[in-house]
């Protein structure tokens, strides 16, 4: 992914009010992530949190060949259509834990 195996990773927490709309906003999204050159790297439900904000449920990271391209995916009027239908009724908050930019291995 990338050019000479970089990647930009985001980390994200969010707090879930709606797991059968999330799973709809998911299915929803994929394609055009993909679209993007993204994918999600990992992905875990979150069962408790020893430290920082408890109301985390859900952590995953999404993978993109650059910082561009993961503006690109966001910015697009796809995406902004099934996020403001499916997303935001199902995600009570969000958390962007992090940031990096990487190299595969």
């Amino acid at each position: 992914m990338g050019a000479e195996g970089r990647q930009h990773v985001l980390l994200v927490g969010l707090q879930l009010a709606d797991e059968t709309s999330y799973a709809r906003y998911r299915a929803g999204m994929m394609p055009i992530l993909l679209s993007h050159g993204g994918a999600f790297g990992h992905d875990f439900v979150v069962a408790r949190v020893l430290k920082g904000d408890e109301r985390i449920n859900r952590v995953f990271t999404l993978v993109f060949p650059d910082r561009a391209a993961r503006e690109r995916f966001f910015a697009d009027p796809q995406y902004r259509a099934v996020r403001a239908e499916l997303f935001e009724p199902a995600v009570a908050a969000t958390f962007i834990l992090g940031e990096l930019e990487g190299t595969t291995a």
